[in-house]
C-alpha cells in the first residue's frame, strides 16, 4: 500500500501544475490509468510493504492494524483528490484543500464541493452583486463572526475563505439539529429567512439544496 499511496502523491503533485484545457472525458481517462498503474504498482511492491510494516511493528512504531488502516484512509483520500479534480475540472491543489479543510471543519466532502460549486463555480476571485466573496461567497460582516479582524480582501485568500465558509455551514447544521438540507437553505438564504418561513409553514426550499448535492426530491420539513 505504501508504493500505492507514494504513487498517487506524486500524482496529485503533478495535478497540481497541470494545464485545465483538455475535455472533461479526456481528463477522466488520464486519472482512470494513472490509477490502474497505481493499483499495479501496489500488487508488484505489496511484499516490500509488508517488510516495512513488520520492521516498525517490531520497534513498537505502529500496531499492524492502525498502519494497514492509516495507509487505506490516505488512499482513499488520495483517490478522492484525483476524482474530484478531475469532475470538476479544478487543480488537484484545490481539490485537495477542500477535501482536508471540509473534513477537519465537520463537513462531508462531497457536501462541501457541491457548495463551492454552487457558490463560486471554484473561482476563488468571485464577488456577487450584494457583495459576497470568494469560493463560498461570504458576507465579510458573517466572516467576522467566524474570525476577528477578518476584511475583504483575507475573503479572497483560498484556505481563510474555505474555512470559515465550512465553519458557517457547520453551525447551521447545528442550529437545525442535523438537517443538511435547511442548513443549506439558510446558508443560501438567511437563516432569519428560512426560520420566517417555517414559523409561517411555508417551505423555504428554492432549488439551492439540489443545486449543491444533486438531488431531485424535494424534502419535507
Amino acid at each position: 500500500m505504501q508504493s500505492l499511496i507514494l504513487k498517487l502523491q506524486a500524482e496529485v503533485e503533478a495535478r497540481k501544475q497541470q494545464r485545465w484545457d483538455l475535455p472533461a472525458s479526456a481528463r477522466a481517462a488520464i486519472v482512470g490509468s494513472t490509477l490502474c498503474l497505481a493499483a499495479f504498482f501496489m500488487g508488484a511492491k505489496s511484499a516490500e510493504s509488508g517488510v516495512v510494516v513488520q520492521w516498525k511493528e517490531r520497534l513498537g512504531v505502529i500496531a499492524p492494524e492502525g498502519a494497514l488502516e492509516l495507509q487505506r484512509v490516505e488512499i482513499d483520500r488520495l483517490k478522492r483528490i484525483h476524482e474530484n479534480s478531475a469532475k470538476f475540472g479544478i487543480p488537484a491543489d484545490l481539490a485537495e484543500r477542500i477535501e482536508d479543510i471540509a473534513l477537519a471543519e465537520g463537513i462531508e466532502p462531497h457536501v462541501a464541493f457541491g457548495l463551492v460549486r454552487a457558490e463560486s463555480e471554484f473561482n476563488r476571485r468571485a464577488v456577487s452583486p450584494v457583495g459576497a466573496v470568494g469560493l463560498t461567497q461570504l458576507m465579510p460582516s458573517t466572516a467576522r463572526y467566524f474570525k476577528n479582524g477578518v476584511n475583504r480582501e483575507d475573503l479572497f485568500d483560498r484556505d481563510t475563505n474555505l474555512r470559515i465558509g465550512f465553519r458557517y455551514l457547520r453551525t447551521l447544521v447545528v442550529k437545525y439539529n442535523g438537517n443538511l438540507e435547511l442548513a443549506l437553505l439558510a446558508y443560501n438564504r438567511g437563516p432569519d429567512r428560512v426560520d420566517q418561513l417555517l414559523r409561517a409553514g411555508q417551505d423555504p426550499n428554492n432549488g439551492y439544496v439540489s443545486m449543491v448535492l444533486g438531488r431531485g426530491k424535494r424534502a419535507r420539513w
